[in-house]
Order: structure tokens, then sequence, then C-alpha cells
């Protein structure tokens, strides 16, 4: 009898257009082995889940299915990533790959980082920065800066999934390693992406004044240069300033740090820089945020900038699906029930697990549910989706 992956892997396959053999070739799968699953005959490991998501085009939630096995193997992973970085100092032994491999790992954990896939994250990462944390302690002296950077890196991805998942403890301790590698790295650009982060800790807190002082002073500490990546983390760094600013409710001082931002950005092609994305099409969507961050009157110009423009596709996912958690408490703010529903399931198809857990969207899904109770299944079936109300 099929079972429910075995269902949505015959959906999704057949939404994509591809024939089992097809998908089996391009998943590194044997295709007797994808019959199997498909007719609900054997199962699947996780490392097979995620090549035949990967083939498909698709987050590996879409095949998972269950919301809460999803979460689960996210939280799983909490204990084993905390035990890793609380012995940062004193790593076990193990094996260490070339810097080359480690370099090409990371890259890879980024990229899952900017698509928001955050199971997968959980599942590679403990073990990538276990051994990140080895290297780092034996490498040469010519490859300390690297490595240190690559620490970094690993551990920003790993506190994605910590942050976004409430473990906010666990995100504070990331952060902090951060802090503490970043010198190693010798690189003073790194040092602006580590104060982008350490900014979550002040949201967490709510505590927005001492939060704007911090990354003011990350800013000033930016090398000046005309180089891309300077203006770029300059840029990053005011255009973060302006979003804490207006959960402050400070305006004057948002629009400001808007300005500089914006006067960066235009220096600057759209792209990641250090881990983050920068340029005109992120200074749009950071503008909606402070504009629904502030509310009242300035609700009206994320709704002017939805009203003609779109985040392009090339955008990572997470970026994207923020935009539109972001339309949609504006679009609710101002009575517009049902286009705010439309934002948030466009949110959900560009970036599922990142829309589920974020509390705005279980905020708003429970709201809209409240304000059309005779509404269609689907709006339950959301509000389910991402728990909404608990």
């Amino acid at each position: 009898m099929p079972t429910d992956l075995a269902r949505r892997l015959a959906y999704q396959r057949r939404i994509a257009r591809m024939t089992q053999q097809e998908l089996a070739d391009a998943a590194g799968v044997h295709v007797a082995t994808l019959r199997k699953i498909e007719r609900g005959a054997r199962g699947a490991s996780d490392n097979v889940v995620e090549a035949l998501a990967a083939a498909l085009g698709v987050d590996p939630s879409r095949l998972l299915g269950s919301r809460d096995r999803a979460e689960a193997r996210v939280h799983v992973a909490m204990p084993t990533l905390s035990a890793v970085i609380a012995a940062y100092d004193v790593p076990d032994d193990g094996p260490v790959r070339p810097l080359a491999e480690l370099r090409t790992a990371v890259d890879e954990a980024v990229t899952w980082r900017l698509a928001a896939q955050y199971v997968r994250i959980a599942r590679h990462l403990p073990k990538l920065l276990g051994e990140l944390i080895r290297a780092f302690h034996l490498a040469p002296a010519e490859e300390q800066a690297e490595t240190a950077g690559l620490l970094v890196a690993a551990l920003r991805t790993a506190d994605a999934v910590a942050y976004k998942y409430g473990a906010r403890d666990l995100s504070a301790r990331l952060v902090d390693l951060m802090r503490w590698a970043a010198p190693h790295a010798e690189n003073a650009l790194l040092d602006a992406a580590v104060a982008y982060v350490r900014t979550e800790t002040f949201f967490a807190a709510r505590a927005y004044a001492p939060g704007l002082r911090a990354i003011e002073a990350a800013a000033d500490r930016v090398p000046v240069g005309r180089a891309a990546a300077a203006l770029a983390a300059r840029g990053a760094l005011h255009m973060r300033a302006a979003v804490i600013a207006g959960r402050a409710g400070l305006a004057e001082a948002a629009d400001q740090h808007l300005a500089e931002a914006r006067r960066l950005g235009e220096a600057v092609p759209e792209s990641v820089y250090q881990g983050t994305a920068f340029g005109p099409d992120s200074l749009r969507i950071h503008e909606v945020s402070v504009a629904v961050s502030l509310g009242d009157d300035h609700v009206r110009r994320a709704l002017d900038v939805a009203g003609e423009w779109a985040p392009p596709r090339d955008l990572p996912a997470e970026r994207r699906s923020g935009f539109y958690i972001e339309m949609a408490r504006a679009q609710l703010w101002v009575g517009l029930p049902h286009d705010a529903f439309e934002s948030l399931k466009v949110a959900r198809r560009i970036a599922p697990q990142h829309t589920r857990d974020h509390p705005w969207v279980r905020e708003d899904a429970g709201t809209l549910r409240r304000l059309r109770r005779a509404d269609a299944e689907s709006l339950s079936n959301f509000a389910e989706w991402c728990h909404a109300g608990e």
C-alpha cells in the first residue's frame, strides 16, 4: 500500500514531468529502488529523500510531508549540536579533510541556509562543525585564517536553524563562538558579517536600543574602500540597523539608515557578500520590513512597493519568502485578508520550512482563521500546517 512518502514522491515527480528513470538518474538512485519507494514497498533514508528532493527541485519537507516529522528532525539534532560547540576548545579526535574539501562542504551548507533548507542543515552541520573545530586547532599557520573563516560560516549556518526553531540560548552561544573565531580569520569584512548576525540576540531580547548602538558601531569599523565587498558590508549593516530602528519605533533613525544603505546598494550588484545577500533588491525587501515594523501610516509604503515590484527568482529563497511574509502582515493591517492569505501561500511555495516556523505566519494565519470562519478549507489546512494559535 502506498505510504504518504510514496504518494508525495509520485505527485512531485508528475508535476516535474519526469519519468521514474529520469528521476532515478538525476538523483543517483537505482530505478528499481525508486519504483519500490513509490509503491510503498520500501522506505527511504534521509540521504535518499534529500537526493530525490534535490533532483525534483523541491524542499525535502515536500516529501516528508508532516510538519511534526520535519520539525522533529531539527530538534533531535539540537543536543548534538550543543555538545559539539561545548567542546570548541577541547575537540574530539577524528578525521579532518583537506582544506579544499572543507571549503566545498561549507559552501554547500551556506547554500542550504540561503535556501532555508533547515532539515538538511540540522542533519549535516553537527558533524561538519566538529570537523571544522578540529581543523582549526590542527591547522598550520598558513591555513588557520581560512579555516577560521570557514568555521564562522558553518556556525552561522547552524545558528540559522537554532534561531528559527526558537533555541535562543543555543543561538546566542553560536553567535558568541562566531565572535571568538572571526578575529582569527583576519578579515574585517567577516567581522562585519558577524555583527550583522549578532543583532539576532538583540531582536530575541527586544533590546533594540543597545542593538542599534552595537550595529552602528560595527558599521563605523568597516574599512572604507570602493571595492564591492566593503561597500556591501557597510550597506548590509545599515540595512540591518534600519530594521532594528524600525522595531524600536525610531522612524527618523530608520530612514537615515535606509538612505545610507540605499546609497551603498546602488553602487554594487545584488549578490551574496560574506554570506549576506545585499543589493538593490535586498534593500527593497528591508524597506518593506521597516515600514511594517513602524506600522500606522508607514504600512502604505510597503504596499506601494508590492504594487510595482516583486523579488526576482535569483534572490535567496529565505529572503524572497520573508518579503511575502512581511507583505501579508501589511495587507492584514490595512484590511486585505484575502491578499494576506495569498501572500502567505506564495511564501510557503518559495521556502516552506522558513514560512512554516515563522512566528508572524502563525500569528497571521490564526488571525485570518478568526476573521474568516466560513472560508474555504484551504485556510484551515494552512493554519493547521503552521500550527497557528499554538
